[in-house]
């Protein structure tokens, strides 16, 4: 059914149904009658047809790095309140933290209307960055820094220098680090440089050998723990991970191997996600605002896409520190 033949059901003119589909002015009683008439039929225009004369999809494409992360489901949750309250609707995209399917995506976006794309950035390219001066509508991102783009973000550093300088206050004198890529500017190299500046603060040393670089899973944590426990020499006393995965992992590494949470080695990660509750040993974490993320990034692509503005900011959310059993060790 097109627009003609509804609006002679519903007894108004085609402009009169044009204006109730675009929220434009309209009588009570015309209102009335077009609502009837929808009742009757169903009828909707498409997405297509009315972005065609209105330039407006009223869609705006968010990249994910991976669709069953928990903080990528809470930063979503945060998209789709504010969006979904202004008529917009989503569409995902799943990358699984592949940089490449993350510039495609983009392109995707590009060349097919939006009126906007909220990125959960991980690791930025040349690529990334040219694809990203070529976007034709407003672009948010979201977990990571980039010039020149509207951005919120986490404070990964500080969060970790204070988990790090909580076990250090906790009689840790031996810390290790199981963190992720540098070339993650927030999950890996922020929370590695947090990570050092406590150990700077109380003048504790520490090797490459005390250092890992592990993927974003359990089981990366549970075999870089067990790579790190199974060198010779002294073993670390306590045990900084990225992520409450990576931590979660390292944990029943610890366990398998008779070595108690926190009297022989006290752990912790980030995220405060489910996972970190429920773990044989509750795990001290930072808890990240992620829907709060959502919510300010959204926000973002609304002001963006009604008042094209041109001055961009960054937003940086602070963190909560959440101690729990795994770093709770009677100092003498």
């Amino acid at each position: 059914m097109n627009i003609s033949e509804f609006s002679k059901i519903a007894g108004v003119s085609k402009s009169a149904v044009s204006r109730y589909f675009n929220d434009g002015y309209l009588s009570e009683e015309k209102r009335a009658q077009i609502e009837k008439a929808i009742q009757i039929t169903g009828y909707a225009p498409s997405i297509a047809a009315r972005s065609v004369k209105t330039r407006v999809t009223k869609l705006v494409g968010v990249i994910l790095p991976k669709l069953s992360s928990e903080s990528c489901s809470r930063i979503t949750e945060g998209i789709d309140e504010v969006l979904e309250a202004e008529g917009y609707k989503l569409i995902l995209v799943n990358t699984a933290n592949n940089p490449l399917k993350e510039i495609e995506s983009l392109e995707l976006f590009r060349q097919n209307r939006v009126d906007g794309v909220i990125l959960l950035g991980t690791v930025f390219t040349e690529l990334h960055k040219s694809v990203l001066k070529k976007m034709h509508v407003p672009v948010v991102i979201v977990g990571q820094r980039l010039k020149g783009f509207n951005c919120v973000c986490h404070n990964d550093e500080g969060a970790a220098y204070a988990l790090t300088r909580q076990m250090l206050k906790n009689g840790a004198k031996r810390p290790a680090i199981i963190g992720v890529t540098p070339e993650d500017k927030a999950a890996g190299k922020a929370r590695l440089d947090g990570f050092l500046r406590a150990l700077n603060e109380f003048h504790v040393a520490t090797g490459g050998k005390l250092t890992e670089i592990a993927q974003f899973s359990m089981d990366s944590g549970y075999d870089h723990a067990k790579h790190l426990f199974s060198q010779a020499g002294p073993k670390p006393d306590c045990l900084f991970c990225a992520t409450d995965d990576i931590a979660s992992g390292a944990m029943l590494y610890l366990r398998e191997q008779g070595l108690r949470v926190p009297e022989d080695v006290m752990v912790c990660g980030i995220g405060d996600t489910k996972i970190a509750k429920n773990t044989y040993c509750p795990l001290t974490t930072a808890r990240l605002h992620y829907k709060t993320a959502g919510i300010e990034a959204a926000n973002m692509i609304l002001s963006s896409i009604r008042h094209g503005d041109k001055i961009q900011r960054t937003l940086q959310l602070d963190y909560d520190i959440v101690e729990r059993e795994s770093t709770k060790r009677e100092t003498v």
